[in-house]
């Protein structure tokens, strides 16, 4: 494609500012962006071209290259009404060269997701539903995440949007698919044959993914109250990272081979009974510490909010591979650090030699680390030199800031490059997004139906409720990326 008009709605916004204008200017340094390409913001707030250029760049490089900015132009419109997609409309005929090829990328609230594609639609800028539509000009549409509040919405909206635009069309981004770690879970599994014998029921005692941070909500108050932590990343990023961990291998990489592999791990989750949900889904809030400010002093969030920040459950999936295996999930606002992780645990083994010493070796972990410090480590145990046999758990460990000459790219870098040449495999399929939904659907009508299921109060800086230990089996606990001490008289239930 050698000429693109890239429209977000949304272009006044936070992320607009923070990611997507930087990962186009990534693409641009790389030599990546079409040979003639213009970035138009459309949004509510005030800007004219000039103004917007230099809100952006406070984003961006101090340094930033002048063709780049040329190409960044800004139009003031109300996303909520038809008459202004006819402005949108003559402002696109004014900025196009006559390829009228259009990337809508919608980075707005999920509660317009429902009018923009329609009103795209009255205004004649859907075009290239076929492929000789396509030869009068490409139209493709990315949408942010969450995609949907629950099943209904989320039925409603694909609905709409494939009234509208075909399947071929829509780009549903996620953009933890986009990281490198999480793409190398492909290549990790796939590409050696010394897991993938062991990547199974048989060898495998259970499966962590951590993804946790280390702030609040940074003033999105009014959106987190309609989110919480299950909408906000367990239903998209979280489930993604489960699929890539437990799909089957693709007959080939392509779009429809490896989404049909995500699609069937959605659909073998374990449906929840309510006696499961009741005790395997634990929900918690963070509380204020110092002068870190609880959820509920947040703006924009109510003085008695039941809006979960924490979210930890436990998930089974039903096919020959993993019945039996636990899949533990968690995520959390205001804990200890920053981290993203998937930990397979192993089992055992059967016999052990050494238990005859003062301290049994842990069980040997794969650890993927999606960030920060993207890599993977591999625990197993040795000899410790000396007398006797003593043995100790040692980490052998691979990281990509230590790969030289091989670039990282930006997780909405590579995601916006796919979708400018056509490439979808990594971005959501409808049916995924429904098969998803269908089973997070009862965990939210369950909350609703039942008043009286706890949220647990935890302070800012731990590791969430103490009842989410509770739900992993035995003995066995979460696995803490911190050495931090937590202070089990903070806790509370409120």
């Amino acid at each position: 494609m050698k000429n693109l008009i890239i429209v977000i709605f949304g272009g006044s916004g936070d992320l607009t500012k923070r990611k997507l204008i930087p990962a186009l200017y990534t693409l641009f340094n790389r030599g990546k962006m079409p040979e003639k390409f213009t970035i138009l913001g459309v949004g509510r707030s005030k800007f004219d071209d000039e103004s917007y250029r230099i809100h952006l760049k406070e984003a961006m490089m101090e340094s930033v290259n002048m063709d780049f900015l040329k190409s960044i132009r800004y139009l003031c419109m109300d996303h909520s009404q038809l008459p202004d997609y006819f402005v949108l409309k003559m402002k696109l005929e004014q900025l196009d060269n006559g390829d009228n090829n259009y990337l809508f990328y919608l980075a707005t609230p999920p509660s317009l997701y429902e009018k923009i594609p329609q009103f795209l639609k009255e205004a004649s800028l859907h075009r290239g539903v076929t492929e000789e539509d396509d030869k009068k000009g490409v139209r493709r549409i990315i949408a942010e995440k969450p995609f949907g509040y629950d099943l209904e919405s989320a039925q409603r909206m694909n609905a709409v949007f494939k009234s509208v635009f075909t399947e071929k069309q829509i780009y549903r981004i996620d953009h933890f698919l986009g990281k490198e770690t999480v793409q190398n879970i492909l290549a990790l599994r796939f590409s050696n044959g010394i897991f993938e014998p062991l990547w199974n029921r048989n060898y495998i005692d259970r499966i962590e993914i951590t993804a946790v941070e280390n702030l609040g909500i940074e003033n999105r108050g009014g959106y987190y109250e309609g989110a919480g932590a299950l909408r906000d990343m367990v239903q998209n990023h979280l489930i993604q990272l489960l699929a890539l961990v437990a799909m089957e291998s693709p007959l080939s990489f392509n779009e429809s081979e490896f989404r049909n592999e995500i699609v069937k791990v959605f659909r073998a989750l374990k449906p929840l009974t309510a006696a499961e949900i009741s005790n395997n889904v634990i929900r918690g809030q963070y509380i204020g510490v110092g002068n870190i400010k609880g959820y509920r002093e947040e703006r924009g969030v109510l003085p008695d909010s039941q809006t979960e920040t924490f979210l930890a459950m436990r998930l089974n999936i039903s096919n020959w591979r993993w019945d039996g295996i636990p899949f533990y999930i968690r995520t959390g606002k205001q804990m200890p650090t920053k981290v993203s992780e998937i930990i397979i645990h192993f089992k055992p083994t059967p016999h052990s030699l050494f238990s005859g010493r003062e301290e049994s070796p842990e069980q040997n972990q794969l650890i993927i680390r999606i960030q920060p410090n993207e890599g993977i480590v591999l625990k197993f145990d040795m000899k410790i030199p000396g007398s006797g046999f003593d043995v100790k758990q040692v980490p052998m460990e691979f990281t990509y800031d230590r790969l030289s000459g091989f670039p990282t790219e930006d997780a909405y870098s590579r995601l916006i490059e796919d979708c400018i040449n056509g490439e979808p495999t990594l971005f959501t399929r409808s049916d995924a997004v429904e098969a998803s939904w269908n089973f997070f659907d009862p965990v939210l009508k369950y909350w609703i139906e039942n008043r009286n299921v706890p949220l647990y109060g935890y302070p800012a800086g731990t590791w969430g409720p103490l009842e989410s230990e509770k739900i992993i089996e035995g003995s066995k606990k979460w696995t803490n990326p911190c050495k931090n001490l937590i202070n089990t008289d903070l806790y509370c239930e409120l």
